[in-house]
């Protein structure tokens, strides 16, 4: 079956996270991903992350996957003038530098668009590419600040707390990538190209339901809250008798029947302090310690299994060995392994969502620096094995 992308070809200049996990996502669809790395360090993402076995990132591996890697310092004259002969061949450029920095190295979407009309131009940065704001460095964390959900995360006694991932980044990514699909299928009626702008601080904002609104139109402003949502009862994580901890989420009316019927306290349904949504909310922490005292009577395995025959949602809080235990991710091949040069097999999460008639799928782990070298500047651009000798003598491939 052929990749819904995969008569796409993108062009990804960017590196760190932001604009590589756009370039991740496309690619996972079957896009032609041509990485362009500084020549000799490569992205700085080859690096990252805690654990490095063999010197090398556990990160790489999944966010460069499905992309061909080529050298090129686009500090240089001939460099740049790479980029302007891969644009001619291409659908897509992605970046995520700071504003005018493309334009600096004589690369606008405006002379660009001269050589292909038919390009989008994809940009990700932190604060979008117009406003007093746009010129500062913008890092992922900065923009989940901005965009206002570390205000919200986090237990109300302390200061705001941070996700364990970077997911102001990886928002950016998703609307870019979101954004690159919807211009791509303008493209199909206008036939000409446009740029798509994605901010770090929008992406996270655009996450933030009705906050904007609650304080605006009501006045009330949303405040740290730890492990519950406030009125949202039950819906909390709760200790078992084995020492684990359990979420349950029955806070519709209907299943709170259900929660209080396996509970053997159906009265609770009835209860007027617990009968309704809002009762619920009112009395949410009263209620969690009815449910609290409860499951610690009973050993995570069996409690779940009961509340799963109720159609009660519960499940357990997993950390990645859970994941790769867990007989669901396993029966949908939710993680796939994927060969690697050093590492053997590396396990990493499968492309989502799925699709039914053109799925994505994952081919290839992050490749070794350059690895696409030839293939891209002699097969595609038609370089000589001299030119190319030559451009790697001057440190620009």
């Amino acid at each position: 079956m052929t990749a819904p992308l995969s008569d796409i070809r993108v062009i990804e200049t960017g590196t760190l996270l932001a604009g590589p996990f756009c370039g991740q996502l496309l690619g996972d669809f079957g896009a032609e991903v041509i990485k362009l790395e500084d020549p000799g360090k490569g992205d700085p993402m080859r690096q990252w992350g805690r654990e490095k076995p063999h010197g090398q990132s556990l990160w790489w591996p999944v966010v460069a996957r499905n992309k061909k890697s080529v050298t090129c310092n686009l500090r240089t004259p001939e460099g740049q003038d790479l980029v302007r002969r891969l644009v001619a061949e291409s659908d897509v450029l992605l970046e995520n530098f700071r504003p005018g920095t493309l334009e600096k190295w004589g690369l606008s979407y405006e002379a660009l668009s001269q050589i292909n009309p038919k390009l989008i131009l994809v940009r990700v940065t932190g604060y979008g590419q117009t406003g007093p704001y746009s010129p500062r460095a913008g890092f992922g964390s900065i923009g989940e600040a901005m965009g206002g959900l570390r205000y919200v995360t986090g237990e109300p006694d302390r200061q705001p707390s941070r996700s364990g991932i970077s997911i102001g980044d990886s928002l950016a990514a998703t609307y870019a990538a979101y954004g690159t699909l919807a211009a791509l299928h303008a493209r199909e009626r206008t036939g000409v190209g446009q740029v798509v702008d994605s901010a770090i601080y929008e992406a996270v904002m655009a996450m933030m339901e009705s906050l904007i609104p609650e304080w605006a139109v009501a006045g009330y402003r949303r405040e740290r809250t730890g492990a519950i949502l406030p009125n949202v009862a039950p819906s909390n994580g709760y200790p078992t008798a084995d020492g684990s901890d359990v979420l349950i989420a029955a806070n519709q009316d209907t299943v709170f029947r259900r929660l209080a019927d396996v509970m053997g306290r159906p009265s609770l349904a009835d209860d007027p302090r617990y009968a309704t949504h809002g009762a619920r909310g009112e009395n949410q922490t009263e209620l969690d310690e009815i449910v609290a005292a409860w499951t610690a009577t009973l050993p995570a395995g069996k409690l779940l299994e009961m509340l799963h025959a109720a159609g009660v949602p519960a499940g357990g809080i997993y950390t990645a060995e859970d994941i790769l235990a867990d007989p669901h991710v396993q029966a949908r091949e939710a993680v796939v392994t994927v060969d690697h040069p050093s590492f053997g097999k590396v396990p990493m999460q499968n492309v989502a969502p799925r699709l039914s008639a053109t799925p994505g799928a994952v081919k290839w782990a992050g490749p070794e620096l350059g690895a696409s070298n030839d293939e891209v500047y002699g097969e595609l651009l038609g370089l000589s094995v001299a030119e190319r000798e030559s451009l790697h003598a001057k440190g620009v491939i």
